[in-house]
């Protein structure tokens, strides 16, 4: 049987909420899995944000800024537990304001562009960025470029996972990062496959 996405372990240790992520069953032109399956599950939601901001809680954050699209849910959470405001980062020709933009080349190795409107970043801010899932840096590289562009202060930035891509390395190396892979898995997300996919039946 699969998995019951709203069923709750006896124990809920530190990132048990991944197994409640689905692989991939459309072919290569999808990501190779779906980490918003974990949000159907509240409290799985809830312990996702929770052990995110665990190094962030000396930190003082201001805003927290969400990469489109994904990132929306999650940083939302992420805001609403700290009691701080959100900020989208979207992809371009979405916002109806004067915004400034940013290329970049994402995860499939498509070239895009970002934008965020011009009346929030600031100098002095501090920014938390959040995104869904970084696994090129790409994305997330420009997000970063967008709000230091504006002089705001980048604190970190966030993510179910960050895989040990080069752009993902390049992060870590350079900003204070969170995310939820146990170190035991991070070979299993470089690799991009779970063993616990063994468990899902079509």
């Amino acid at each position: 049987m699969k998995m019951d996405p709203l069923a709750l372990p006896k124990d809920r240790n530190r990132g048990w909420y991944l197994s409640l992520m689905a692989p991939n069953t459309k072919g290569p032109n999808f990501a190779w899995l779906d980490p918003s399956r974990l949000y159907c599950n509240p409290q799985a939601l809830s312990d996702c944000v929770q052990d995110l901001l665990c190094p962030f809680q000396n930190e003082t954050i201001d805003l927290v800024a969400g990469i489109d699209a994904m990132g929306f849910i999650l940083g939302s959470a992420v805001a609403a537990t700290l009691g701080k405001g959100f900020l989208a980062i979207r992809k371009s020709g979405h916002l109806c304001i004067e915004t400034q933009s940013q290329k970049y080349r994402d995860y499939s190795g498509r070239e895009k562009v970002m934008e965020v409107r011009l009346d929030v970043l600031k100098p002095g801010l501090r920014v938390l960025i959040v995104d869904q899932w970084i696994e090129t840096g790409g994305t997330m590289k420009a997000a970063i470029q967008l709000v230091e562009k504006q002089g705001a202060t980048v604190v970190g930035v966030t993510a179910v996972a960050i895989e040990n891509s080069e752009g993902g390395k390049w992060i870590k190396d350079h900003y204070k990062y969170s995310h939820c892979i146990p170190e035991e898995l991070q070979s299993q997300i470089d690799e991009q496959y779970l063993d616990y996919f063994k468990s899902f039946q079509s």
